[in-house]
């Protein structure tokens, strides 16, 4: 079997995996690459939800590229539009050319004689073995499962005489209009599902078991709009992303330092936004403090809006079983339903599920420590570009891959072949704390599969975009914690096998 080598092998064309097209051009143009995607088209995630309303939950200045301004006048953004947006910049930058589509990468092997990564593929619904070799793996799959969210399994489910949709596996066909819908959920799918689906139908319930805070924001960006029109597109772009990464810093800094204030002000707002249409306790009360999980944000406060106008209610209850007609309540009321949604969050997978091995020895993700954000003690060549939970994805995403592309101009001055984070020695790093600290069920049900960060730098995740670009872009590479060695470069390896 033949085999195909890369200097730099990256995994997903969706919004990490085209933004690491452009850095490796730009940055480490010497190094060539290729992008391999699992399925047919570019986008990822966004490609992949097709539900009602789906759209960002962050603005487009800091979840866009800063290097292709975005110039659409919705700073909240739906998906299409973001899918169209990730396709414009693979085309405009030439990364879509570097794209090899249907290839799914099931395992990846690490070899210290060849200093080289041995991936295998499989290519097509035949699934068709390829070998790819490479001597750095750049994983840019995201943390989700593309193949299935989490299901709850409800009792009485079969009972239900309408359909049961999960919005990840959204059916284009799904007629809703003018049906009593129910949607099992309080986080961000629900609280976009609900104001869309009501446009067309009877009714909708959002049924939670507990609620989350919700914050309404302008799906306009009337700042930007005036600074678009006064200056250069690009210069536009980083003002009103900058001033957008600043803000959104200090509140989460802010609401973190004072939860009680901060919990109270949210409150109000929701409050303020259904104009006592809707009881705030218990249908927006939570019992946490914000940013233990992550917000829910509305723009234009379109969730409220809903529930004003009652295309749509709220339901705080527990879940006794499906019923035939709708769902039977633990308080003893039924809700009945034509279709019911369950918004019950995501599957979240280390590595995109790909089966690791260095020498031989398989890699259990939860038995690594995370370093700088993105590699992992004991591992070589290797890096999974993962954004922030209290920010927009590409903040973090961006700062890895030009990481990336620093470590990866370093190794060739240096001649080094390979480099691999220590393991940390015992209490080097600290305690160990779960990778993502959110209280989130889609976090905590995933938290013992996930690798692990530690309490001190360099083997924390931290949440601070502005932390975080000093160090990544200031802070040395050799840093004693990082080992660099001199074997068989991947060129050399590749040479010596056959084709």
């Amino acid at each position: 079997m033949s085999e195909t080598y890369v200097d730099v092998l990256v995994v997903g064309a969706g919004l990490s995996g085209i933004g690491a097209g452009y850095r490796l051009q730009t940055q480490a143009p010497h190094k060539s690459y290729a992008i391999l995607e699992a399925r047919h088209t570019i986008g990822g995630t966004w490609d992949l939800f097709r539900y009602p309303g789906v759209r960002s939950d962050s603005d487009m200045f800091t979840l866009g590229y800063p290097f292709h301004p975005w110039t659409n006048p919705k700073s909240i953004a739906d998906g299409g539009a973001i899918v169209d947006y990730i396709r414009s910049s693979a085309k405009l930058y030439g990364v879509d050319k570097r794209i090899q589509f249907g290839h799914r990468v099931v395992r990846a092997s690490w070899s210290s004689s060849t200093a080289l990564w041995t991936v295998d593929v499989e290519v097509g619904a035949e699934r068709e073995p390829v070998v790819y070799t490479c001597s750095f793996l750049y994983l840019c799959s995201g943390y989700y499962s593309y193949a299935d969210g989490h299901e709850v399994q409800f009792a009485g489910e079969a009972d239900f005489t309408g359909p049961v949709v999960h919005p990840q596996h959204w059916p284009a066909d799904l007629d809703y209009r003018d049906k009593n819908v129910v949607v099992i959920g309080s986080g961000a799918t629900a609280v976009t599902l609900v104001p869309a689906m009501a446009e067309q139908a009877a009714h909708v319930t959002m049924l939670q078991r507990s609620p989350s805070y919700v914050v309404s924001r302008p799906t306009a960006d009337p700042l930007a709009d005036k600074l678009r029109s006064l200056l250069p597109g690009n210069l536009a772009h980083r003002m009103v992303r900058g001033r957008n990464v600043v803000m959104s810093t200090l509140f989460y800094q802010m609401f973190r330092k004072w939860p009680n204030w901060s919990a109270e002000r949210l409150r109000k707002g929701a409050e303020d936004q259904l104009a006592g249409t809707v009881d705030i306790n218990p249908h927006f009360t939570p019992k946490y403090n914000p940013w233990d999980q992550r917000m829910c944000l509305v723009p234009d406060g379109d969730l409220f809006t809903a529930l004003r106008e009652k295309k749509a209610d709220v339901v705080t209850d527990q879940i006794e079983r499906f019923t035939p007609t709708g769902i039977l309540l633990a308080s003893g009321r039924e809700l009945h339903a034509d279709v019911i949604v369950t918004a019950t969050g995501l599957k979240m997978v280390a590595f995109g599920e790909i089966e690791l091995t260095v020498d031989g020895k398989r890699i259990e993700p939860n038995q690594t420590t995370v370093y700088k954000g993105m590699m992992f003690s004991g591992i070589p060549n290797l890096a999974w570009c993962v954004g922030y939970t209290n920010n927009s994805w590409t903040l973090r995403a961006d700062l890895t891959t030009q990481y990336v592309c620093r470590l990866l101009n370093h190794m060739d001055r240096h001649h080094f072949s390979h480099c691999v984070p220590a393991v940390p020695a015992a209490g080097a790093a600290g305690p160990d704390r779960p990778l993502l600290d959110l209280t989130s069920g889609y976090i905590q049900r995933a938290a013992g599969r996930l690798p692990h960060q530690g309490q001190r730098a360099p083997w924390r995740y931290r949440q601070n975009y502005l932390l975080d670009l000093a160090t990544m872009r200031l802070s040395k590479v050799n840093d004693n914690v990082m080992r660099f060695g001199n074997g068989v470069s991947g060129e050399q390896a590749q040479r010596k096998q056959p084709a």
